[in-house]
């Protein structure tokens, strides 16, 4: 059952990183690409601003 959940997080961390990177274009930023893609889960979760942000990025 650990692998199955471990692998299920992998997915969905990796899709929801591919999908921001993809649209980053769309967004606010202009720096930071591979700090925000790769800490898109701690920023979702504690910050308003980058949520609509990302939001923007994956509506495309």
């Amino acid at each position: 059952m650990g692998p199955l959940i471990t692998l299920i997080l992998a997915i969905v961390y990796g899709t929801g990183a591919w999908r921001f990177w993809r649209g980053f274009h769309r967004t606010n930023f202009s720096q930071g690409k591979i700090n925000l893609t790769l800490l898109w889960p701690l920023y979702l979760a504690l910050n308003k601003s980058y949520r609509q942000n990302f939001n923007k990025a994956l509506k495309g």
